[in-house]
């Protein structure tokens, strides 16, 4: 069992900065992939990003590409998404989860575990 919670939303300006931490409980966090998603109001949760077990695979999608960095701390069972140059489009419930396969997934229903989510609104 692992348990995810997400820290670090709130309001920011577009072309701001933010940096979500989600840290997870339990031993076996080195073994899993970590994906962040984001679900805006009426829309599908969606993929940002994701993260091997390793760290040495990383996955984006093309509407953060190049904005967004994921990266994680195993020895902290932390994994973070530093999110540069912000627009109001990005404005979503954001939402970590782990996959136990380890090797990262763009697909949701791959996800074992989810956090809450935390709310992340970039005004214009």
């Amino acid at each position: 069992q692992v348990q995810l919670v997400e820290s670090g939303g709130g309001l920011v300006q577009a072309g701001g900065s933010l940096r979500l931490s989600c840290a997870a409980s339990g031993r076996t966090f080195s073994s899993y992939a970590m994906g962040w998603f984001r679900q805006a109001p009426g829309k599908e949760r969606e993929f940002v990003a994701a993260v091997s077990w390793s760290g040495a695979g990383t996955y984006y999608a093309d509407s953060v590409k190049g904005r967004f960095t994921i990266s994680r701390d195993n020895a902290k069972n932390t994994v973070y998404l530093q999110m540069s140059s912000l627009k109001p489009e990005d404005t979503a419930v954001y939402y970590c989860a782990a996959d136990a396969r380890g090797s990262g997934s763009r697909d949701r229903t791959r996800y074992d575990y989810w956090g809450q989510g935390l709310q992340v609104t970039v005004s214009s």
